[in-house]
């Protein structure tokens, strides 16, 4: 990562990320053509998991060629311009939390283990409850998970990259803090707490 000030070596943050975030961006190599694609996922065993038809571009690429790469973002705050006292366009931006993974893709068929990550992915996606959980032998889902496709990305390197004001000097924090308390959405608010967060941890 060429800013070394917003690498974040925290397995609790990245795992966080990956709770709090529903999609994310899977990115394949078709032949000569990059193929991005996004979706869904839980983080369910050390692996990024999805789900989708057996059939289609996407399958028959990984079939060609698991190896890929899967990047989360969790935006924070923009900031514009004007919350630098400044008449310049130069100082906006943006704070935000992401995570990069690459690795090779397994393509999942046993059908006990396809229910296990759907249930982590309903759990994660219907954290409340209200449905007959997902089992192999289950008249319900027998069919289903026979014929659903089911894929783990098994990563091979994982980068976590926190964008919370590390590069800003003492005066320019406690002026951004300031900024965003007075606009004050929830969002705000939680960028305020991580860039004290990461004030503290320098």
């Amino acid at each position: 990562m060429r800013r070394a000030e917003f690498e974040i070596n925290d397995k609790a943050l990245v795992e966080e990320l990956f709770v709090t975030c529903e999609h994310g961006t899977l990115c394949l190599v078709d032949e000569d053509e990059p193929y991005a694609v996004p979706l869904n996922f839980v983080w369910h065993d050390e692996t990024i998991c999805f789900h989708g038809s057996k059939e289609g571009r996407k399958m028959e690429v990984i079939a060609k060629n698991p190896k890929a790469s899967f990047s989360v973002v969790k935006p924070l705050s923009v900031l514009p311009s004007y919350f630098s006292n400044t008449r310049s366009a130069c100082p906006a931006s943006q704070l935000y939390m992401s995570v990069h993974v690459i690795g090779r893709i397994e393509i999942v068929n046993d059908v006990a283990k396809k229910a296990d990550v759907l249930n982590a992915l309903m759990q994660k996606l219907q954290p409340e409850g209200g449905y007959e959980p997902l089992e192999a032998s289950h008249p319900m889902y027998k069919k289903a998970l026979e014929n659903i496709g089911i894929c783990r990305l098994h990563p091979t390197s994982l980068s976590c990259k926190l964008k919370a004001g590390q590069n800003l000097n003492e005066e320019r924090k406690a002026l951004l803090i300031e900024k965003l308390s007075e606009r004050g959405t929830p969002l705000d608010l939680l960028s305020v707490r991580w860039i004290q967060q990461m004030s503290k941890s320098v």
